[in-house]
């Protein structure tokens, strides 16, 4: 039996792991629960055993995304788009266990995010993925992290997409929104994944933990929501897992935050994506309580 919320339900940000995690049973329980839209990142390179020493060695990682996003598409009463790019979390893969040197290890990301910009230039993804260390750095990773933030952004521009962040736990991020808008790329197409309630800068989006959901929702700003489901057996309690954002939508619209939801559903989907989540609901598809 299938939950019906009376709205489109989106993740925001969640993986997808066929091989090893859950896969497509994942989305078997976000849709039972409500959910209808997914936004499926590519998992970090080596997670999939890519050693990636060549830009179009991420290929592979970028293809196996867009394969289970067509898999999930077909479970949802909506649909999946792949958001592809490269890991921040690769620069100290890179430097610190391979030897790169910060300026080569800042090459190779940036050209795995041209690739990644390649699906997006053929329909293939919906938006890049890109960010910095969340931990403490060099200068001359920070640096390089950056640079490689800023390629992303350049990618977004000419491409007319969004990038999704994985930064530091912060809610300013003006710095990057600066970046963002004097390469050409509107501030609000970048989207802070991981995000507590309230950010200055790009758009959040938040992690569906009621508090953070309950700041959002008061904000009266655009917003996302996302679960972060890593599809890792060996860390099942590391982030939440797919049923989260459905059932924290019920909760949402039982607390009269019906306005909160639609924005997060609906309007800045549409704004920051340019998608339409009512549109792309199948009509045909049978959903009862």
């Amino acid at each position: 039996m299938t939950v019906d919320l009376d709205t489109p339900v989106l993740d925001n940000h969640l993986h997808l792991d066929p091989r090893h995690g859950r896969g497509l049973a994942a989305v078997e329980d976000f849709v039972r629960l409500g959910g209808t839209h997914l936004l499926v990142v590519n998992k970090p390179s080596w997670h999939l055993g890519v050693k990636a020493t060549d830009p179009a060695d991420f290929r592979a990682v970028f293809e196996e995304t867009c394969s289970i996003v067509d898999d999930a598409t077909e479970l949802l009463p909506g649909r999946a788009w792949p958001v592809l790019g490269v890991h921040p979390g690769l620069v100290s893969r890179l430097v610190d266990e391979r030897g790169f040197s910060p300026h080569d290890a800042r090459e190779l990301m940036c050209g795995g995010i041209e690739t990644a910009a390649e699906y997006v230039a053929a329909g293939r993804a919906l938006a890049l993925k890109s960010g910095r260390p969340h931990y403490e750095v060099t200068d001359a990773v920070w640096e390089a992290s950056n640079a490689v933030i800023r390629r992303a952004f350049e990618c977004g521009a000419d491409e007319d997409c969004a990038v999704q962040l994985h930064t530091e736990a912060t809610e300013d991020l003006t710095d990057l929104a600066t970046v963002a808008e004097s390469v050409g790329l509107d501030p609000t197409r970048v989207v802070k994944h991981y995000a507590a309630g309230r950010l200055a800068g790009p758009t959040p989006s938040v992690m569906s933990e009621r508090d953070r959901l309950e700041r959002a929702a008061a904000a009266g700003r655009p917003f996302l929501m996302e679960t972060d489901f890593v599809d890792d057996p060996d860390r099942p309690g590391m982030v939440l897992g797919p049923k989260t954002v459905p059932r924290r939508v019920r909760w949402l619209l039982e607390s009269g935050h019906d306005d909160a939801v639609r924005r997060a559903h609906v309007e800045t989907p549409a704004a920051v994506y340019g998608i339409d989540t009512g549109a792309t609901l199948d009509p045909s598809t049978e959903r009862s309580a």
